[in-house]
């Protein structure tokens, strides 16, 4: 029930955002408050704020899907520990996808971000890690392309987009929340790798 928790919770805060400016300011992702002063909570806080209903739609959709397959998968890799790594998993994952960010834009006072997108991109890879094999489909496409290729399309078209985009979405946190969210498993259960292999094979 922890992507349920966390969906609600993400919900309650973004429409509560759109409503109070106040919130929004506080929250969302700058790096020039974190480096100036110090105010590091913004890692966090960002993941809980949208810059729109559609944004917000979307990002809960996909870590409805893709976070209740990796969940209970958790409790089978993981048995006791699953949802406190689950949990770890997501924030940690949140906060890497925006270091990169972070040490590019701690200086510009005008750089602001919101969103739970990178810490999504990386449940999504934790389950194409799972289940490499498992259909992903995109919309308006109505064939389902296997989890490891569609791997290898966003990773490209998020770097792309991240050195050549123009659109004012943070691709750079798509791709490293991906990233990370496909090696930090294989910290705790390598083997993962193996069958990641096989599945493919």
């Amino acid at each position: 029930m922890i992507t349920l928790l966390l969906i609600v919770l993400i919900a309650i805060t973004s429409i509560v955002a759109f409503k109070n400016n106040q919130v929004l300011t506080k929250g969302w992702f700058s790096p020039y408050d974190i480096n100036k002063f110090g105010q590091y909570q913004r890692f966090i806080t960002h993941i809980f704020l949208h810059a729109s209903w559609e944004h917000l739609i979307f990002n809960l959709l996909t870590f409805y899907f893709f976070g209740m397959f990796v969940e209970r998968h958790f409790n089978y890799l993981f048995g006791k520990y699953a949802n406190v790594i689950y949990i770890l998993e997501f924030f940690i994952i949140g906060i890497i996808a925006t270091l990169p960010s972070y040490f590019k834009n701690k200086n510009n006072p005008y750089y602001r971000a919101v969103g739970a997108s990178g810490a999504i991109s990386g449940i999504l890879f934790t389950s194409i890690l799972i289940y490499p094999t498992n259909k992903i489909y995109i919309m308006f496409i109505p064939i389902g392309i296997p989890g490891y290729i569609f791997g290898i399309l966003y990773l490209t078209f998020s770097y792309y987009m991240s050195k050549h985009g123009k659109d004012f979405v943070s691709h750079d946190v798509h791709f490293y929340g991906a990233i990370a969210g496909f090696i930090f498993p294989l910290f705790l259960k390598p083997t993962l790798f193996i069958n990641f292999l096989n599945q493919i094979m």
